[in-house]
């Protein structure tokens, strides 16, 4: 604890122990490998070169951050254009003694890049490889698979592609090998000539530990060139002299031959459990190594176990070219081999074909992906989860060794899994665009088009319902309607494309469709920001303007420019043919640009949210004053605003009037598309700050918690909303671990879901007498759910490693919204259904806390809910650390610190004294309005809308003898909400009434009011970009005292000098009253029920303002009188 500790301490740090992830660990592999050349007295330099992609996204931002670092040890990084590119630039590297002008003895080179562009590069790869590295260079070509396409567009394996372009690849278990293996790597390829493969899964990339710098003190063996036989003398480097046949020959005959011997000497391939009469040997290799390690444990097999059962254990580094020597030498003896491997198999078929001509006497039994008898077992599509692992291992182990503690577990697992087969998640959160994402526009097209998806965010507006139907391969986006559009009906279709695809190789795809003279358009979104993951920039050489004129070069017929900023193009000079529009033109020019012959183009100019976010965090770009906010009252819950601006930071408000809308201050990126709609319920002020919250004072000592849990490992499973900054829970246990010597790892699942879905990590705190192999925790064996969200602890995976025999929950009680609700304004997010799940699937539920609700209380924003409910977990005993070495960890990260220790001192607080006055508050449970509070507000309203309500209620009573009292209240309910119509009068007196109290719930101070209206009485008049009628911003100084007037002269309400009561709206509301009157009068003659519900469930849906309440009201007409009715288009 004494020892200062720095969040630098992953690349500086010689010795010792530091806490590091995988993708950091890519960073630090080149420093270590510096070091170790000057060291050897070489005066090296390093190239790094790819492009990013999950599950190496973050790389290239790890790079930037550590550039400081990489310049002092002469380790430059360019970012690629494309993966092909990026390689054959580090081949480049390996050609600096050309015409023997080198300034350095060698540059070792790293090329990183996702499974897909492994595919893009293979040409390069091939021609790279054959060529040979530098004898004090070498090559590691880092490709990221993402096997369970957790965020890729189809899953992956490079494992074949590899052995195309042989190239010899290293497969890492950990943190450990990343690193251990990388310098073998680069020795490898110096030695053999080859460029060496480094496989990279999400399980690995994601994770962090506590690791140990003694690591890269290993020392590497150079075996002598007499191992090599008959081609000792051959020079396997690269030489610039070969034929491309010469070239082959050496690379077929001897540099695989080399690499297998140079693994052979290091011993890559390790025996970890030794074959001593034993009857079945495993073997596996990377990610899934560490799961059998994890699966076995769960078994209780440890190594004197394994010995008295007769099993051994033999772990793979290089799966191809697989070492022959150690495998033939562990699988002596043997009965049974069981080979565990993700994916297609490849260890499985090089083990058979090197103990084919065994004597079948003497030749064990190899099975792998299929059982003995040809039935699947270890299933090669998306990812193997361990559980699968688990229940395989048993059944072999029991198969050769007849061990019946065995049939135990096989017992349990089929019970589990038969319990399983019956349990649901009640509701699902999907990942969806971030809010005020430029995309949650961008992706609209015409009603009756067409649009395809490719690579990117826009990719999730194929689940959306955006008529986004189909996407293709990073680079074709577009290209699929040259083979398509003259066999169908279809004339014209949009294609989306992001500007860093369209840099990275979708410009050819513009000129494909050119070239074929097919009618598109390419809808190129300008948002600054590259591969989904945040922080990478697209390039200084690209900007709107460049975009315009490159396109334009290749013949399109039109480019039009939309942008959310006309100002920034005020001293810019367009190339001749190209329009500059307001973004809100978009559909206007998307049906012109239907009608043009030909490639058009549509350059969208909008930033990246999550990018201005961050931007205006820093001060990088100014921070917009303005704030929006809905007035509940006048709010409909018609989710319009939704559908205007598809963006999750409007959230249901739960009310007495039913299900309204709320702006969440916290999440918004202050977009604005919300106010676009009808509806007059948004206002604006300008402001900036939140409500001054005094924050409280929790300065004085709470005691030490008494500790649930004494396990050599704890185990926990945190889960929580993707963006919402759950996985600092994990970061923060990680590092405070650390820090108080103790050791740790964690897995962080991400990728696509960090756009608002699932996301969950496993978090595993031990000592040095028992250490975890995998990152993830086996079934039902979770100490602890940190449930940040009860929805994501419902997902399978989750509820896979729940035990209600050992598991302690700590739940908050919030429900946010599901991206669903976006499309359904009445989604049922099934939260006790959730609450329900959790309770049955754990021993405990310890907490339960609204921390999103504490966070806003105290803090005035949302961002401290999940340290808030660590400090509760913490307080109840459930996390193994002391309290200084988490507030430490909190520190390292000094950006928001303080108020994140007052957050976790906080959630302390609500375990240890619940009943601190800090904590009361008005009970705030929403109940439906009652009828007598309802004729209350009628009686205010208009005395002939009362006069109606009283003849209905006393129709209902009369029918009382054969009517439910709850159906009856709910009709009444029903038909007083119809009879309050929202005229201008009522908006008028909801505004007063409520804007003051409203802003000063959310802000401290602002000024300049706005309202944003439509009146129905000024409907001719539309707006030009939209065809709708005109909603005007109204300032505060002209607004209010329109209300103030229109409150004093409520009472024309109703009678001939009522002007408003002639519009088209209104009659509409009058045409909704009537219909409901006449259905219900029909219903009550037959006493009918089941009539009566039909009638309420129907009539609640007609909401809204101008044509959103008309075509509600028309679908009502439709579904009561059964007829077809002719929708207004919006």
């Amino acid at each position: 604890m004494d020892e200062k500790i720095s969040l630098d301490d992953k690349y500086l740090k010689k010795t010792g122990s530091i806490y590091i992830n995988g993708v950091q660990s890519l960073v630090r592999l080149p420093l270590i490998q510096k070091q170790r050349d000057l060291k050897n007295k070489l005066n090296t330099a390093g190239f790094i070169s790819g492009y990013p992609g999950s599950p190496l996204g973050g790389y290239d931002l790890e790079l930037i951050k550590a550039k400081k670092y990489l310049i002092e040890h002469e380790i430059d990084h360019q970012a690629g254009i494309n993966e092909e590119i990026a390689a054959t630039s580090v081949w480049g590297s390996q050609q600096i003694e050309y015409k023997n002008k080198n300034k350095k003895d060698g540059v070792f080179g790293i090329w990183y890049g996702k499974g897909p562009g492994v595919d893009r590069s293979l040409d390069a790869f091939k021609h790279a490889n054959a060529a040979g590295s530098s004898k004090y260079g070498g090559v590691l070509a880092i490709a990221g698979d993402d096997h369970g396409c957790k965020s890729s567009s189809i899953p992956h394996q490079s494992d074949h592609n590899f052995i195309s372009a042989f190239i010899p690849y290293l497969y890492p278990a950990g943190i450990d090998d990343i690193i251990s293996y990388g310098l073998l790597g680069f020795e490898m390829s110096r030695y053999s000539g080859c460029w060496i493969g480094m496989k990279m899964v999400s399980d690995v990339a994601d994770s962090s530990k506590t690791y140990d710098t003694t690591n890269e003190d290993k020392k590497i063996i150079i075996p002598s060139n007499d191992d090599l036989l008959e081609y000792a003398e051959l020079n396997r480097n690269i030489t610039f002299k070969e034929t491309p046949r010469e070239l082959d020959f050496k690379l077929q005959r001897v540099k695989g031959f080399a690499a297998q011997v140079f693994g052979h000497k290091n011993n890559i391939d390790q025996v970890k459990w030794p074959n001593i009469n034993s009857k079945i040997g495993i073997i596996s290799s990377g990610k899934s190594y560490n799961d059998v390690r994890e699966a076995l444990r769960w078994l209780g097999i440890d190594k004197e176990k394994a010995k008295e059962l007769g099993i051994c254990l033999y772990k793979i580094g290089m799966p191809w070219p697989l070492e022959p020597n150690g495998v033939r030498s562990f699988c002596e003896g043997l009965d049974k081999v069981l080979v565990v491997e993700e994916k297609r198999e490849l260890i499985e078929h090089q083990i058979k074909w090197q103990l084919y001509n065994w004597s079948e006497k003497v030749r064990p039994e190899v099975t792998g992906k299929q059982d003995e008898k040809g039935n699947w077992q270890l299933p090669p599509e998306n990812d193997l989860p361990l559980a699968t692992i688990v229940e395989v291992l048993a059944n072999q182990i029991y198969k050769a060794t007849g061990a019946k503690e065995l049939l135990e577990s096989l017992d349990w697992f089929q019970k589990r899994n038969l319990k399983k087969s019956f349990q649901q998640a009640p509701i699902d959160r999907k990942a969806f665009f971030c809010s005020g994402c430029p995309h949650n526009t961008s992706t609209m097209i015409p009603e009756g088009s067409t649009a395809l998806a490719g690579i990117g965010c826009h990719y999730m507006a194929t689940n959306m319902d955006r008529d986004t139907e189909l996407f293709t391969q990073m680079g074709g986006e577009g290209t699929p309607w040259i083979g398509q559009s003259k066999y169908i009906e279809d004339t014209h279709i949009f294609a989306n494309l992001g500007d860093g695809t369209y840099r990275h190789s979708g410009a050819l795809a513009i000129r494909a469709c050119v070239d074929a003279g097919v009618n598109i358009t390419f809808k190129i979104l300008y948002n600054d920001a590259v591969a989904m993951t945040g922080g990478q920039t697209l390039g200084k050489n690209l900007s709107t303007i460049q975009i315009a004129k490159q396109v334009l070069s290749e013949g399109v017929e039109k480019v039009v420019l939309l942008t959310e900023n006309l100002k920034n193009y005020s001293q810019t000079s367009l190339p001749k043919g190209v329009e500059l529009k307001h973004r809100d033109y978009l559909q206007n020019v998307q049906k012109e640009l239907q009608t043009i012959k030909g490639v058009t183009i549509l350059i969208y100019d909008q930033g990246c949210a999550a990018e201005k976010r961050r931007k205006r965090k820093r001060g990088i770009i100014e921070d917009p004053l303005q704030k929006i906010l809905i007035n509940p009252e006048v709010c409909e819950g018609c989710g319009d605003c939704s559908v205007q601006s598809n963006c999750m930071s409007i959230e249901p408000l739960e009310t007495e009037f039913g299900r309204k809308r709320k702006i969440n201050q916290s999440t918004c990126n202050k977009d604005f598309t919300c106010i676009k709609g009808f509806c007059p319920s948004f206002f604006s002020i300008e402001t900036d700050d939140v409500k001054n919250i005094q924050t409280p004072s929790i300065d004085y000592e709470l005691p030490n918690p008494v500790k649930k849990i004494d396990e050599e490992i704890t185990n926990i499973i945190l889960t929580g909303i993707g963006g919402t900054g759950v996985l600092t829970i994990s970061a923060i246990l990680g590092m405070a671990a650390n820090i108080e010597n103790k050791k740790s790892t964690t897995l962080d699942m991400t990728g696509l879901s960090q756009k608002g879905g699932a996301v969950w990590a496993y978090i595993k705190l031990y000592s040095d007498k028992k250490k975890p192999y995998s990152h993830k925790i086996t079934p039902g064996m979770s100490d602890v759910l940190l449930a940040c969200d009860q929805v994501v602890a419902t997902k399978d995976e989750i509820q896979e490693v729940l035990s209600n025999k050992r598991t302690y929950a700590v739940l908050n009680s919030y429900s946010a919204p599901v991206a669903d609700f976006v499309s359904n304004t009445d989604i049922d997010f099934k939260s006790s259904e959730v609450r329900e799940l959790i309770k049955n699937s754990t021993k405990d539920i310890s907490v339960e806390l609204n921390t999103v609700d504490l966070s806003y209380r105290f803090f005035g924003n949302t961002i401290n809910a999940n340290m808030i409910q660590l400090g509760a977990a913490f307080q109840a005993g459930l996390i193994p650390l002391k309290r200084e070495s988490i507030v430490q960890a909190i520190n390292l990260n000094k950006s928001g610190a303080e108020n994140n220790i007052k957050a976790f001192n906080l959630g302390r607080l609500t375990v240890h004294d619940p009943k601190n006055s800090l904590f009361k508050q008005t009970e705030n449970s929403i109940k439906s309005i009652s009828v007598k509070d309802l004729k209350d507000i009628l009686a205010n309203y208009s005395k002939k809308s009362l006069k109606a309500f009283n003849q209905i209620e006393l129709a209902l009573n009369n029918a009382k003898k054969d009517l439910n009292k709850n159906i009856i209240e709910e009709v009444l309910i029903e038909y007083g909400r119809i009879c309050l119509i929202k005229d201008e009068y009522r908006v008028a007196s909801m505004h007063l009434k409520n804007y003051k109290k409203i802003i000063n719930r959310e802000f401290s101070s602002w000024n300049k009011i706005s309202f944003y209206l439509a009146p129905p009485i000024l409907s001719f008049i539309k707006d030009k970009k939209t065809g709708n009628p005109k909603k005007f911003k109204i300032p505060g100084y002209i607004a209010l005292p329109l209300f103030y007037a229109l409150d004093r002269v409520s009472f024309l309400r109703d009678t001939p000098l009522d002007i408003f009561k002639y519009s088209k709206e209104r009659k509409h509301d009058y045409e909704h009253k009537r219909i409901f009157e006449q259905i219900l009068n029909t219903a009550l003659k037959n006493a009918k029920e089941v009539e009566l519900k039909k009638l309420i469930d129907y009539s609640k849906k007609v909401k809204g303002y101008g044509s959103i309440k008309e075509n509600n009201l028309a679908i009502f007409k439709k579904n009561i009188l059964n007829k077809e009715i002719n929708f207004v288009k919006i």
